[in-house]
C-alpha cells in the first residue's frame, strides 16, 4: 500500500493552479461528487424562495425562482432534489411552462430534476412542496420545545440536505445570492441565514435577503416563539423567552471575538453576527449559517466555559463561508482552518494556557478516533465516493487539519503565517477551493519546500505533529493518578484546588481514566463531586461514558434522561456505541432509543440507526 500511495500522491500535487477556482470534476465536464448539478454548463446565480410554513401538514410549500448563469449552450438545467413533490416549472417573466423530468431516486443523493430550457430563458420557477419526512427539517411540537408553548421548526442543510427542502444545486462548488418571503403563523417569528427581523409582526410574513453568495448547505430557516436581545452593535441572540437572558450572559464576549478575528484575518464580510439557540434536539454543537449561527443549548453551562463553540462558528465566517471547500472530500479546508482560527481567537481573549488546554483535548480525541477509523479515512484529503458526506465529519477534518496548519505556523513563524492566511482569505473570498488548489497556493506563497504528503495523503499523524504542553492539565492527570493510588478525594480536592477547575479540567480528569472504574470508585467520585447531578452537558457526557463502562447503577437513570433530553450527535454517538459493546448494554440502548428516537433530528437518527442496526421500516 505504501508504494502505491507514494506513486499516486505526486500526481495530485501536480494539479495546476487552475484548480484553485474550479473543482476537479467540473474541469472534466463531469458531474460533481454528491450532486446532480452541472454548474460548468448552467449555474444558479440567485435564488428566491416564496414559502408557506404549514405546521399541521409538516410541509414547506411554494416556489423557488432561480436566475441562471448560462455558461455554455447547454439546454438542460440540472437540480438536486430529495423527496420534494414537484408540481410545475415555468420560465420567467413570461410564465410559460417548461418540460421537466425527475430522475430515479438514488440513496443519499435523491433525484435529479432536469429542466429543458428554451433559448433566451435565464430565469425559472419551480413550484413544489417538501414532505413531512424531509431530512433537513425538524418539526417540533410545543412539548418538544424548551418553553412548551408553541411549535418550532429548524433546518439543517449541511452536508447535502438542502435538496430535501429546496430544489437547488446542492454542492459547495456553487455559490449564489438569495432572497426569501416566508409565511408563518402570526404568533411565531421566522429567521434565516440572511438579513433578519428582530421582532414579530402581525402578518406572519417575513422577507429576507442574503447579498453575499453562499453555497446551498448554508441555506437555513428557523421558526418559533423567538425573542431577540443585542450583544453589541453588530451581534445579538435569538432564543425562546426562558433561554434568552441566560444566553445573552453566556455570550457576553462575542463582540470581543469578532474584533479579535478581524485583527487576525481581515474584515468581517457578513454585516451582522447573530446566534440563535435552538431546542435541544439540534444535532450539532453549532452550524455556521452566515449572519445567524445555529447553536445548541448544551453550551449554556452558566460559566462561559463552552463559548469556544461560538469562536468556532464565528471563525467559519472566514474559513468555510468566505472560502469554501469545493467538494466534501476537501472538508478539512472548512474545519481544520476553523479549529485553527478558533484556537487563535480563544488565545487572544483568554490566553495561551487556556487555548492549549483546548488543543490538548483535541489531540487526545484525535488520537483516540484515529484508532477507530479505517486508515484511508484518516487522510486529510478524503474519498467519499458512493458514501454519505457525513461520514467525513470526524476529528480528522477538524483536528488533524488544525495540527497541520499549526505545524505550518511553527515551521515558518506566526507573523509570516498570519500574513499568508490573510492574503488567502482576501484573494479567494466568496470562492470554492480544492485541496490541490490550496496546496498549490501554499507552495507558491508560503514555502516551496513544505512536504505535506504525510499530512494530506497519508494515514494517521506524522512525526512532526506539534507538541502541546499544558501544566494545568498535567496537574489534572496527576490528580486522577492520585485517586487511582488511593488518595482521599476530599484531600485531593483541596490539594489540586478543584473548585477552580473549568469544564476543560473536568473533561480531562474524567477522560484520564483509560480503563473502566469499579462501582465503588464511581460512587466515591460521585459522592465528592456530584457528577451525576451535573447540569454541564460536557461533563455529564464524559461521566456517562464511565457510568456505562463501570456498570454504576446510580448513574443509569441520569443516562436515560440525558439521552432523551437532548439530540446532539457528539454526545449521543459515543454513549450508544459504548452501550452496544455488551448484550446488557445493547438491550438498554435499544430501550432508550425507542423512546428517544422521535425527538432526534434525522442527522442523529441515521448515525444511531447504524450503531444499533435499527430498521425503521420494520417498526
Amino acid at each position: 500500500m505504501k508504494m502505491i500511495l507514494n506513486k499516486w500522491v505526486p500526481l495530485r500535487v501536480l494539479v495546476s493552479a487552475v484548480s484553485v477556482l474550479c473543482v476537479m470534476a467540473s474541469l472534466e465536464g463531469q458531474e460533481l461528487p454528491h450532486s446532480c448539478a452541472r454548474p460548468d454548463q448552467i449555474a444558479i446565480a440567485h435564488l428566491h424562495l416564496d414559502l408557506k410554513v404549514d405546521f399541521e401538514s409538516q410541509k414547506l410549500a411554494g416556489s423557488a425562482t432561480m436566475k441562471l448563469d448560462r455558461r455554455t449552450a447547454a439546454s438542460n438545467l440540472y437540480l438536486d432534489t430529495n423527496g420534494l413533490k414537484i408540481f410545475k416549472v415555468q420560465s420567467q417573466p413570461d410564465g410559460k411552462e417548461l418540460k421537466w423530468n425527475l430522475g430515479e431516486h438514488e440513496p443519499n443523493l435523491g433525484s435529479s430534476l432536469s429542466i429543458e430550457l428554451v433559448d433566451g430563458v435565464d430565469e425559472v420557477t419551480v413550484y413544489y412542496e417538501s414532505q413531512p419526512g424531509a431530512e433537513a427539517v425538524q418539526w417540533l411540537t410545543p412539548e418538544q420545545t424548551t418553553d412548551k408553548k408553541y411549535p418550532f421548526l429548524f433546518t439543517q442543510s449541511q452536508a447535502i440536505l438542502a435538496r430535501t427542502w429546496v430544489p437547488c444545486q446542492d454542492t459547495p462548488a456553487v455559490r449564489m445570492t438569495y432572497s426569501a418571503k416566508i409565511q408563518v403563523p402570526p404568533e411565531l417569528l421566522a429567521v434565516m441565514s440572511a438579513s433578519n427581523p428582530q421582532r414579530k409582526n402581525k402578518t406572519g410574513v417575513y422577507e429576507f435577503e442574503m447579498k453575499q453568495p453562499i453555497p446551498a448547505y448554508l441555506l437555513a430557516l428557523a421558526v418559533g416563539d423567538l425573542k431577540f436581545l443585542e450583544l453589541g452593535p453588530r451581534s445579538g441572540v435569538y432564543a425562546e423567552p426562558s433561554v434568552l437572558k441566560k444566553a445573552v450572559w453566556e455570550l457576553a464576549d462575542t463582540e470581543k471575538m469578532i474584533s479579535a478575528a478581524e485583527a487576525l484575518y481581515g474584515e468581517y464580510r457578513w454585516d451582522r453576527y447573530d446566534v440563535i439557540f435552538l431546542p435541544s434536539s439540534f444535532p450539532f454543537g453549532g452550524m455556521e449559517n452566515p449572519r445567524l449561527t445555529f447553536a445548541t443549548p448544551t453550551i449554556l453551562a452558566g460559566d462561559r466555559s463552552l463559548v469556544a463553540l461560538i469562536a468556532h462558528e464565528l471563525a467559519h465566517s472566514w474559513s468555510g463561508n468566505l472560502v469554501t471547500n469545493a467538494t466534501w472530500d476537501d472538508f478539512w479546508l472548512n474545519e481544520g482552518f476553523t479549529v485553527y482560527f478558533e484556537q487563535r481567537i480563544m488565545e487572544a481573549i483568554y490566553g495561551r494556557e487556556y487555548s492549549e488546554m483546548l488543543a490538548k483535548l483535541s489531540l487526545d480525541g484525535l488520537l483516540a478516533e484515529i484508532k477507530e477509523l479505517e486508515a484511508r479515512d484518516t487522510w486529510l484529503k478524503l474519498d467519499l465516493r458512493g458514501r454519505n458526506p457525513d461520514d467525513g465529519m470526524t476529528s480528522i477534518a477538524y483536528d488533524k487539519g488544525y495540527f497541520f496548519l499549526r505545524m505550518l505556523e511553527e515551521k515558518v513563524g506566526r507573523e509570516k503565517f498570519d500574513q499568508f492566511l490573510k492574503s488567502y482569505f482576501k484573494k479567494f473570498a466568496f470562492k470554492s477551493m480544492t485541496t490541490e488548489g490550496f496546496l498549490s497556493y501554499l507552495q507558491e506563497n508560503l514555502d516551496k519546500n513544505i512536504d505535506f504528503n504525510a499530512w494530506v495523503y497519508s494515514p494517521g499523524l506524522p512525526a512532526d505533529v506539534p507538541v502541546v504542553k499544558t501544566e494545568a492539565l498535567e496537574r489534572v492527570e496527576q490528580a486522577g493518578q492520585n485517586f487511582l493510588n488511593g488518595d482521599d478525594l476530599s484531600v485531593l480536592a483541596v490539594d489540586f484546588e478543584t473548585d477552580q477547575w473549568t469544564t476543560h479540567h473536568w473533561n480531562h480528569f474524567l477522560r484520564s481514566f483509560k480503563n473502566d472504574l469499579s462501582p465503588a470508585q464511581m460512587k466515591s467520585l460521585d459522592d465528592e463531586f456530584k457528577f451525576t447531578q451535573s447540569g454541564n452537558s460536557e461533563i455529564t457526557h464524559d461521566w456517562m461514558v464511565l457510568v456505562i463502562g463501570s456498570g454504576y447503577q446510580a448513574g443509569f437513570p441520569r443516562l436515560e434522561e440525558f439521552l432523551t433530553e437532548q439530540g446532539r450527535r457528539k454526545f449521543l454517538q459515543p454513549l450508544y456505541e459504548k452501550m452496544a459493546t455488551t448484550p446488557e448494554g445493547l438491550e438498554r440502548a435499544n430501550r432508550i432509543y425507542a423512546k428517544a428516537r422521535p425527538g432526534y433530528h434525522a442527522v442523529s437518527r441515521q448515525t444511531i440507526d447504524k450503531i444499533l442496526n435499527y430498521k425503521p421500516t420494520e417498526n
